[in-house]
């Protein structure tokens, strides 16, 4: 019987061999390094553009002229064996098998030039039930640091075991489509196969692309063969009590920042999955937002910025390599991907046996109109779930430079591959099952708007607020009623001025632009919803504002 270490270097040669044949490859020409230590791709990745060491010892790379999603190029491969479950629309466009034919060849015939192509052999998903295999095939060094973080890596036996992959991303994101192809409306495509168990990814280096395509095949497989809900959150458990709370939220909403507390274990910061036994990641890393990032309001994912994380179109010094966290000159959206260990109270593995006692929404309102808190009553929390209300931040995607009112349905809708009342009534059924408490956060601007001059709640605030519901004070708190919305405010909470609570109180311009305001928002909510009316219930549909 061949040792283990035999085992893995010829499991090596032949992931080798496979690569070579399905990409037509010379020998000669092509070295393929996989699961490549940090070190290894450092070296690789400072031959690539831009690419420098920061003075913290964390690898800066540049995704060159894509610096945030491009959900408009997500495209699903029209196919008989997924095609009546997903939920075609804005979200989810459709592709012909022929058109994934060509692309898939046109990423091949790339990669197939390169000098080096990287393989990343790895999981998604913690929990060994319900885990797959993925494979990435990368050109760039920074893609395959960025995906050794983000899924999780293997063991050496397990690696040695891999064996065929369950999904593959063929990343030839240096490589523009041909966007006079059929169902192609830009040189930029990023396309799922569910009947191949394949994605390609053509004319964006934007890693996330590669981290959220793998979220969308999550939030397929897991509710269609497995009855688990995927969900677009951040998860931490009590250190004492074990008590899990879920947070839900678009990007700039706070899902990293505030799942990070160093007085809770972080299971992690933006994809879980919710089973019969608990809650599990699906990641092996933290993909941070970095923009005004300080050791002093964030020093848990400051100092998680080091050798072997990666920082993505961060501005640096060119003499020191000191990161400026303040610079927005290449984008907003400049983020950091490390492994979650290096989070101190990070939980390993990544998972928990008991299921979520708390449910925060987490919103950045940037209208000012919704209050810091409210407690949630279980329509409300359904409504408020279905509309997926936020501000969306500048940088997150292309062409976003200012907040801008967005609804995102199930607080993910850009990488949903069902009808959101599937997800919904799932998470209704489990919060119901558990008898789990639900509020709703505003991380955005209070006592005024955005355009207004408004100023952000204050981070410590917000923590101070979680710190009572997860001590349960805030479950048994006076509460007033906000009008329009009907959201049940506290009165008071430890820790948090008492005139930021309720909005309609403290208005900058006074109580009657205030109503203004809050009928403004209140219509969007009514006009968003509209789309969802017809399979809501009654109850879930009085929840919402009421004009």
């Amino acid at each position: 019987m061949p040792s283990k270490s035999n085992s893995a270097a010829t499991d090596a040669i032949s992931v080798e061999q496979k690569i070579r044949r399905e990409l037509n490859l010379s020998k000669e020409v092509i070295t393929i390094r996989r699961n490549a230590p940090a070190a290894v791709l450092y070296e690789d990745a400072l031959h690539e553009r831009k690419t420098v060491i920061a003075s913290s010892g964390a690898l800066i790379a540049y995704s060159g002229e894509k610096t945030g999603r491009s959900p408009k190029d997500k495209r699903i491969v029209e196919e008989e064996t997924s095609k009546d479950n997903v939920w075609w629309g804005p979200v989810n466009k459709p592709c012909s098998e022929r058109t994934w034919e060509i692309n898939r060849e046109r990423a091949a015939d790339y990669l197939r030039t390169r000098d080096h192509l990287y393989i990343v052999d790895a999981f998604a998903g913690w929990d060994p039930k319900y885990r797959i295999k993925v494979r990435v095939v990368c050109a760039r060094a920074y893609h395959a640091l960025f995906m050794t973080n983000m899924l999780i890596r293997p063991s050496k036996e397990e690696l040695a075991n891999f064996g065929e992959p369950d999904f593959t991303v063929w990343n030839a994101g240096q490589f523009p489509a041909n966007m006079h192809t059929q169902d192609m409306s830009s040189k930029s495509t990023i396309e799922i196969n569910f009947k191949a168990m394949e994605m390609v990814i053509l004319g964006t280096e934007y890693a996330g692309e590669m981290k959220k395509g793998i979220f969308t095949v999550m939030f397929y497989l897991m509710p269609v063969h497995h009855n688990v809900l995927t969900l677009h959150s951040s998860a931490n458990q009590g250190i004492k009590n074990g008590d899990v709370t879920l947070f839900f939220g678009l990007s700039g909403t706070g899902k990293t920042t505030l799942s990070a507390d160093p007085h809770r274990l972080l299971i992690g910061d933006d994809e879980h999955c919710w089973s019969d036994q608990g809650v599990f990641n699906i990641e092996g890393g933290c993909y941070a937002k970095c923009i005004n990032l300080s050791a002093e309001k964030e020093p848990e994912i400051f100092d998680a910025i080091r050798f072997g994380s990666v920082l993505e179109n961060v501005a640096y010094d060119e003499k020191s390599h000191e990161v400026d966290y303040d610079d927005s000159t290449i984008t907003e959206n400049t983020r950091c991907a490390y492994p979650i260990e290096y989070i101190p109270s990070a939980k390993i593995p990544c998972l928990a046996d008991s299921h979520p006692k708390n449910i925060i929404l987490l919103t950045c309102d940037a209208s000012g109109v919704l209050p810091p808190v409210a407690k949630l009553s279980p329509e409300q929390v359904m409504y408020h779930f279905i509309s997926g209300y936020t501000s969306k931040m500048a940088g997150t995607e292309q062409g976003v430079t200012e907040p801008e009112p967005t609804f995102s349905s199930c607080f993910g809708q850009p990488f949903l591959a069902l009808h959101p009342i599937r997800y919904a009534k799932m998470l209704a059924a489990k919060m119901s099952e558990h008898k789990a408490n639900a509020y709703l956060i505003n991380t955005g601007w209070t006592g005024s708007s955005y355009v207004s001059g408004g100023k952000r709640c204050p981070l410590k605030y917000t923590r101070a607020i979680l710190d009572a519901i997860h001590d349960g004070s805030l479950a048994q708190a006076n509460y007033e009623s906000l009008p329009i919305f009907n959201l049940e405010v506290p009165t008071a909470v430890n820790g948090v001025p008492h005139e930021l609570l309720n909005p309609a109180k403290n208005w900058a311009q006074g109580e009657a632009k205030y109503n203004g305001a809050v009928s403004n928002l209140a219509s969007l909510f009514v006009e968003n919803f509209k789309i969802y009316q017809d399979k809501a219930t009654p109850d879930v549909l009085a929840a919402g504002p009421i004009l």
